[in-house]
């Protein structure tokens, strides 16, 4: 893991549990949380352009959805 998640591991194994998984090793929360916090990085970064677009600093929740869809 090159950079630091931002994504609790505790959070990573909620998810797969919530997935009918019965056991969750380490290296799959870790890739979750990295695959998860470069999708995040790659939305945000759509959604501060689509709020600098519109003539905004402040990105909304609009902006969060509408980047998601792109």
């Amino acid at each position: 893991m090159s950079k630091k998640s931002f994504l609790s591991l505790n959070a990573m194994d909620k998810i797969i549990r919530d997935s009918n998984a019965e056991r969750v090793s380490d290296d799959a929360k870790e890739a979750l949380a990295n695959v998860l916090q470069e999708k995040g990085a790659e939305i945000a970064k759509e959604a501060k352009k689509l709020a600098e677009h519109a003539g905004r600093k402040t990105v909304t929740k609009k902006d969060i959805l509408l980047a998601v869809t792109n």
